[in-house]
């Protein structure tokens, strides 16, 4: 080839470049979340975890305050519950991702308190689930003696059994998890309304008794502040709708609907729940029951109501159990995904496409604290991580309509009233946290130091991992102010 050859021809007369004959690199394939929910995976999920209210654990409002006492602490606690579910549709219907209001604290407050927000969930979720299993192996044990059985039962085996066969559910994917809580849910609300109609309500005085055995208020007005501890558990969990929110196909539609149709189902449950056990048992003995629900069918005499109740508080409570699994695994994925927690847990299996590590983790710390921790222990527990989140939520609608104000972003949902279901729910939450002080202060301030003691954590050693230019997913204009 000499130097005068025409460009062209001496390019071509050059051999190929050895990169053109090699495989292109492969390219790494992102393993997310897969998106398969519609509303009423939504609606199971979360009346799926707050339904076991319904059949264990509100009754303890009772022995606090009576029956009348419970039932002004449901109500409230109601309210409370409506403008935590209308606040949570307007905000995770915008901010769609795993994590629920751990993802939305991220996006509109800020590191520390999406740490402590994602902490409440894991723990709430967590302690609901115990809560879970310890009434499933209550309920068989009962229902064994019975039978005639007594003693032939270890009530321990069944925690064990169910916290590890859900967890195993959870890991081989969401949709299966969620089609079964639907069914199991939906059977578990048709339970109460059989026990309603089968009470004759259009009888008073027939089967249900309330005019002998209601009690009125035999601790006074104090009473209905200390049943709102108890009252809560009518609801606790209706907010985990969010923690589906980056699965599923239409969030701006089917989480607002799938949350909002949960908590008139949860109210409407409440409501018949109370009216049935309050007036087929004494408020002394509601008080203390541990499965009130299948005590009452129990004291109608009839065997097959007995026997189908049964099964409605068994369905409630591996439905239960089943969503706080898929909310606590989802809440602790995301954290991890973030490095707020080691980023060992932002794993996503590459078959099943669910956060297998997050649901394995919580496997043993279930089953330790279901098998040495008693249950009012466990829902105080839940309760109070609860409370905690609530508290945060009312900051942080303030702060995303002032942020971005309507008009600014598109929002699936918009709540009624702002900022009026704000102003209540921080004002029922510190009612709350009185009634839980009057009652189990020891636990509140425990609970408090924990959170205190974990926060101290993060800003002085896990903050320096966090990415927080990777943190914000949404395509929003900047605040307003900024």
């Amino acid at each position: 080839m000499t130097t005068g050859q025409p460009i062209a021809e001496r390019v071509a007369a050059q051999p190929p470049a050895e990169a053109s004959t090699a495989p292109a690199p492969a390219v790494p394939r992102k393993v997310a979340l897969l998106r398969v929910l519609g509303p009423g995976h939504v609606w199971a999920l979360g009346v799926g975890i707050v339904l076991v209210g319904e059949f264990m654990g509100w009754n303890f409002a009772v022995g606090k305050g009576g029956a009348v006492a419970a039932l002004a602490a449901c109500w409230l606690a109601g309210i409370l519950y409506t403008c935590v579910a209308m606040i949570d549709s307007e905000i995770t219907s915008t901010v769609a991702a795993a994590g629920g209001q751990y993802a939305q604290a991220k996006h509109i407050i800020g590191p520390l308190a999406a740490f402590n927000v994602g902490l409440y969930l894991v723990m709430a979720y967590t302690m609901l689930e115990v809560s879970n299993a310890i009434v499933t192996g209550d309920l068989i044990e009962a229902f064994a003696q019975s039978l005639g059985l007594e003693g032939t039962v270890d009530k321990r085996a069944f925690m064990v059994l169910t916290v590890v066969a859900l967890a195993f559910l959870n890991y081989r994917g969401v949709l299966a998890t969620l089609t079964l809580n639907l069914v199991i849910t939906s059977a578990a609300f048709a339970a109460i309304v059989v026990l309603f109609v089968a009470t004759q309500p259009w009888a008073p005085g027939a089967v249900l008794k309330h005019e002998a055995l209601l009690g009125a208020l035999p601790y006074g007005s104090l009473g209905i502040l200390a049943a709102m501890h108890f009252g809560l558990w009518f609801y606790l969990g209706i907010e985990g709708t969010t923690q589906a929110a980056e699965e599923v196909r239409s969030p701006a539609r089917a989480l607002p609907l799938g949350t909002m149709t949960g908590m008139m189902t949860l109210l409407i449950a409440a409501t018949l729940t109370w009216y049935v056990c309050s007036g087929l048992m004494p408020w002394e003995y509601l008080g203390q029951a541990v499965t009130p629900l299948y005590d009452a069918a129990r004291l109608t005499g009839s065997r097959w109501l007995e026997l189908f109740l049964f099964l409605g508080t068994l369905f409630a409570t591996v439905a239960s159990a089943n969503g706080c699994i898929n909310d606590a695994s989802r809440a602790w994925f995301a954290m991890g995904r973030d490095r707020y927690m080691p980023v060992w847990f932002g794993a996503v299996h590459p078959t099943y496409r669910t956060p297998y590590r997050a649901i394995v983790f919580f496997v043993p710390i279930a089953i330790l604290f279901a098998v040495s921790t008693p249950l009012d222990q466990t829902i105080t527990f839940s309760i109070l991580s609860g409370l905690l989140g609530y508290t945060l939520m009312a900051l942080s609608i303030v702060l995303f309509r002032r942020k971005w104000p309507l008009g600014s972003i598109q929002r699936g949902y918009v709540h009624p009233l702002h900022p009026l279901p704000a102003v209540l729910l921080l004002v029922l939450c510190v009612v709350t946290y009185l009634a839980v002080f009057l009652g189990y202060g020891t636990q509140l301030l425990a609970m408090m130091a924990f959170y205190i003691t974990a926060s101290a954590w993060f800003v002085l050693h896990r903050y320096k991992y966090v990415r927080r230019g990777d943190q914000f997913t949404m395509p929003w204009p900047k605040p307003r102010g900024y």
